[in-house]
């Protein structure tokens, strides 16, 4: 089976619509799938719910699906650095999902492996705990927590082999393998494409089983989220 797409927009067609539940990769800015994302926004999709550790920038990553209103909750761990999601969220213009990061990790593993729930001490005793099952393991209370299972998710890795499999680079790594495997349909945009076979098995970080559909982005944009300078010692 051919997973690779000419084009972003040619690899989010057909499987994308109104009020899905999208998962997100990334760290911050890193690992983040840009292209992916540019062309989600060009489909013009609207009411997602977005599962993604933070929600970008103003004007770059899931920001810019924010400012074109296409997501109307987001599932995240940190949102700090956007502006405008600060702005909707207080004005009561998008819906938002606090999570612990751990526990984000977690629900978004536990969907791809098929674990339905889990129990964790993470958030007990807090607005977390609101509403949601608690029981005493080893003399500690723990809440449960539902797995994550979205309709799509979007991914990004540094190579992919013709069959799918990946290869991810340093802090890219983080959650990109697990929204991979969580998602029903999985998109993954990387820097190389390479023949079957290429890579060492023991160097493969995810296996083509979870990966739907690849699309090539050689040059992505690869912002800096936050630059910080130490300056020379004597000067």
């Amino acid at each position: 089976m051919n997973k690779i797409y000419p084009s972003a927009a040619k690899a989010l067609e057909g499987i994308v619509c109104d009020g899905q539940l999208l998962a997100v990769g990334g760290f911050g800015l890193c690992g983040i799938p840009e292209a992916l994302i540019d062309a989600l926004r060009d489909t013009g999709v609207k009411n997602l719910t977005v599962i993604s550790n933070n929600a970008g920038v103003d004007g770059f990553g899931l920001g810019k699906l924010l400012e074109t209103r296409q997501i109307s909750k987001m599932i995240s761990s940190y949102v700090g650095e956007n502006k405008e999601f600060e702005r909707q969220f207080l004005a009561g213009e998008l819906q938002l999902e606090f999570t612990p990061q751990g526990t984000l990790a977690e629900k978004l593993r536990a969907g791809g492996a098929g674990i339905p729930a889990f129990y964790t001490r993470t958030g007990v005793g807090t607005l977390i705990a609101e509403g949601k099952e608690t029981r005493e393991f080893d003399g500690h209370a723990h809440i449960m927590e539902l797995a994550l299972k979205p309709e799509v998710s979007l991914v990004k890795a540094w190579k992919a082999d013709k069959s799918g499999n990946l290869l991810f680079r340093r802090t890219a790594r983080n959650f990109n393998p697990a929204v991979a495997m969580a998602g029903q349909i999985t998109v993954v945009e990387v820097e190389e494409i390479v023949e079957t076979g290429t890579f060492d098995p023991d160097s493969v970080h995810l296996a083509g089983i979870y990966v739907h559909r690849i699309v090539l982005n050689a040059t992505p944009e690869k912002r800096i989220e936050k630059r910080t300078i130490t300056p020379k010692a004597g000067v």
